[in-house]
């Protein structure tokens, strides 16, 4: 090989090495994947009965600070973190949407979820009002952060006094109970609840001793506040 032929192909091999180090800088600053935090449930799974809330929750203020928009895709779950993206399944259609959960609920036993309208429009539930679903969690778009302490919520009333003397039957099993009032469209409710727990097992038995000693029917739910 001459020497200019050398040349030429040194100049070669140097604008290939350039080329590889431009694509593995490109690569690097490529979009990230979401730092997920300690403990954040991506491929948790649930199954139960969804239903879905509307109009007269439409504007209020969600568990986020967001106001509640019926007609986005978006719902409601006790203990999932806030900005939680989820595919729900309707395990009687076979019909599938993707929400995200901004919001606190349902507050009624036996439920797992509350969809928007929306939401519940793309199952096509809003007929029966209630649905058999699967609910599987992709991803996130909240902040990373941790995910707040667990509560057991014992009973929920519109008298106060009532609420008063559930807390005080409740005392000598978990001290340190709370009232709290909370505006509904249905009009003021006043809310019982006990604990702050680090994990929903220890929540959930926490419910199971309340439910067995004195008959109530509680359920758990994360405490955003």
């Amino acid at each position: 090989m001459t020497s200019r032929g050398l040349r030429s192909y040194q100049f070669l091999q140097l604008i290939l090495l350039l080329s590889l180090f431009a694509a593995a800088l490109t690569a690097c600053s490529g979009p990230s994947k979401p730092a997920y935090f300690p403990g954040y449930p991506v491929g948790f799974v649930e199954r139960g009965v969804a239903s879905w809330y509307g109009p007269g929750f439409h504007g209020n203020k969600t568990a986020n600070g967001e106001r509640y928009d019926m007609h986005q895709l978006t719902a409601a779950h006790r203990t999932l973190p806030l900005g939680s993206i989820a595919v729900v399944r309707s395990m009687s259609s076979g019909r599938e949407v993707t929400v995200r959960i901004n919001d606190r609920g349902p507050f009624a036993k036996g439920r797992v979820l509350d969809l928007s309208l929306a939401g519940a429009q793309a199952l096509g539930m809003t007929g029966p009002g209630t649905d058999q679903i699967e609910l599987r969690v992709v991803g996130y778009q909240g902040r990373t952060a941790d995910m707040g302490v667990l509560r057991v919520q014992v009973g929920s009333f519109s008298d106060q006094q009532n609420a008063v003397n559930l807390l005080e039957r409740v005392n000598p099993f978990y001290s340190g109970g709370r009232v709290q009032s909370i505006d509904l469209p249905e009009g003021r409710r006043y809310r019982v609840q006990i604990g702050q727990f680090a994990t929903e097992a220890q929540a959930e038995a926490a419910a199971s001793r309340l439910e067995s000693s004195l008959s109530l029917h509680p359920f758990v739910f994360r405490d955003d506040s």
